[in-house]
């Protein structure tokens, strides 16, 4: 399964920039408002340096990254549920998304406009919600009275939709997103065919200066908007879009070094998928032979057959078996035939719920 994630925010505050940075794509940037007009998507592998350690020992010629959707949607401003700028043909592209990575400012810089003419990061996290919850709200109340009506005679789907839809319009009213209703997931079931924007999860990715990035808490916008984040119980990844646009346009070999200098482990881009994968509850596993070693992103909680299933849909249908061990073994015994010796090669069934950093072989039967 894929992990596609819309990335939203004012005009100007570098969305264009980190996209690209995140995805080596050339999407527009630049210091105007909307020169991204239509949306840009990339597609990117997931950094896993389990990958290359597990190619180690179970050699093969080829690699196979999980990999990761981001579409960049135009800056949405004030209005933008009223056909402001331009309008509700950005806040379509949002609904088809998984999640929303937020892109706040979170720098000054007189060089760079900003549409409201100050740095307030809360202020424009507010524009934006606004938005979204009124685009939400017009949704719902399009279908409100003619779902109301069905569920009235009797009908026990409509029932239990109207049974969610009314606390979710009473919430939006009170300009509150649908998410900090903390549905279920049966609720969110319900009423998926909405593609209501504020039930998605939402990171923030705050874009800082380059001299804030080792310690971003001494950024006071940052401050503010971990503040926000944390009570909304939200990730927030600080960036700095300047240097990781620099980063990416690196030679591999000089990456490293590069983000050394600068105190940095790894890219942001890593930061943003590791969060990214938290916030849906996403996990990966692995297969590993002599034609690849790849890996595969499922949802925690998965049972076997339904990790198969995201290889082809007959390795659910006809699951038997999972040969299973996990990275850890493979590190430790160093190769498949010392982890069998050692016993650490399970034999699991259908009822086997898959761990973060299994490797899996399966049996099926078409």
């Amino acid at each position: 399964m894929g992990f596609q994630c819309g990335i939203v925010g004012l005009p100007n505050v570098g969305k264009s920039t980190i996209f690209n940075a995140l995805t080596s794509a050339k999407a527009e940037a630049a210091n105007y408002p909307f020169c991204t007009i239509d949306p840009n998507t990339g597609i990117v592998k997931v950094p896993d340096p389990r990958l290359t350690a597990i190619q180690k020992y179970i050699p093969t010629d080829r690699v196979i990254p999980a990999t990761m959707e981001f579409v960049d949607i135009a800056g949405l401003v004030r209005g933008a549920s009223k056909g402001e700028g331009l309008g509700n043909q950005f806040l379509g592209h949002i609904r088809e998304t998984n999640a929303i990575a937020h892109v706040v400012r979170c720098f000054e810089d007189p060089n760079v406009v900003h549409v409201d003419g100050s740095v307030d990061p809360l202020r424009d996290v507010s524009v934006i919600d606004t938005e979204l919850m009124f685009a939400d709200l017009d949704t719902v109340n399009k279908r409100y009275s003619s779902m109301e009506k069905t569920a009235r005679t009797g009908d026990k789907k409509s029932a239990a939709v109207m049974g969610v839809l009314g606390p979710v319009r009473a919430a939006l009213e009170a300009g509150k997103p649908v998410r900090s209703l903390g549905l279920s997931d049966d609720e969110l079931l319900l009423i998926q065919d909405f593609h209501l924007i504020t039930a998605k999860k939402v990171m923030y990715v705050a874009n800082v200066d380059e001299n804030d990035l080792a310690k971003p808490e001494q950024n006071v916008y940052f401050k503010k908007l971990r503040d926000y984040a944390v009570a909304e119980g939200s990730p927030v990844i600080p960036i700095c879009g300047k240097i990781e646009a620099e980063v990416s346009e690196l030679p591999e070999e000089e990456k490293a070094s590069f983000l050394k200098e600068l105190g940095m482990e790894e890219p942001g881009l890593s930061r943003v998928i590791r969060a990214g994968y938290e916030l849906l509850g996403l996990q990966t596993y692995f297969t590993a032979g002599q034609i690849e070693v790849r890996a595969w992103t499922i949802r925690k909680g998965w049972k076997a057959p339904q990790a198969a299933g995201v290889i082809h849909t007959d390795f659910e249908k006809g699951f038997i078996k999972a040969e299973v061990f996990h990275f850890d073994d493979l590190m430790k015994h160093k190769s498949e035939a010392a982890i069998k010796d050692a016993g650490a090669l399970r034999l699991e069934g259908k009822e086997y719920v898959v761990r973060d950093g299994d490797i899996m072989h399966f049996r099926f039967a078409v």
